[in-house]
């Protein structure tokens, strides 16, 4: 039997970076074929944004370049990503994507439209997170932060304030 249609496994390394929190941000992934060995590298930036819907970014961007059903092996510094994905986002889900804040009071998700799209993404492939320490040596992760930061960096300095 052959083996095409068992889904093929990639690794998926993601990292987020921001200047500011709001402020100019970039995203990064590198998308590995286990099989095949192939390698893609790929980052972007936003003027203003958030660190956090930066790691979800590259996520996104990650799963979004994949042409056909495969097994992932998300590996993420961001614990927002990991813990969404694994605890949170089933909750908010059957809860209408909105959570308790508080005792009474429930508000929508943040960056609610990121955190749908990764649902239907993800529901279209098998995904594993593994989290990894950043900052720490891993290489991808390293290499990740490195082109985020790159591409906000690209971005060029933002105008100066009336006086």
């Amino acid at each position: 039997m052959s083996d095409s249609h068992e889904p093929r496994l990639v690794h998926l390394f993601t990292d987020g970076a921001c200047s500011g929190n709001p402020g100019p941000g970039g995203w990064a992934y590198i998308l590995r074929d286990l099989r095949t060995g192939h390698e893609q590298e790929r980052s972007g930036a936003e003027v203003e944004t958030t660190n956090n819907r930066m790691e979800l970014m590259a996520v996104i961007e990650g799963l979004q370049a994949l042409k056909r059903r495969c097994q992932v092996e998300l590996f993420t510094d961001s614990v927002y990503v990991g813990k969404g994905l694994s605890e949170w986002m089933p909750k908010w889900k059957s809860n209408n994507w909105q959570r308790r804040e508080g005792a009474r009071k429930w508000v929508p998700v943040k960056n609610v439209e990121l955190w749908q799209q990764l649902d239907a993404l993800s529901a279209q492939h098998n995904v594993h997170y593994t989290r990894v320490a950043g900052h720490s040596g891993h290489p991808e992760n390293d290499r990740c932060d490195e082109l985020a930061v790159a591409a906000y960096r690209r971005l060029g300095d933002p105008p100066a304030a009336p006086a």
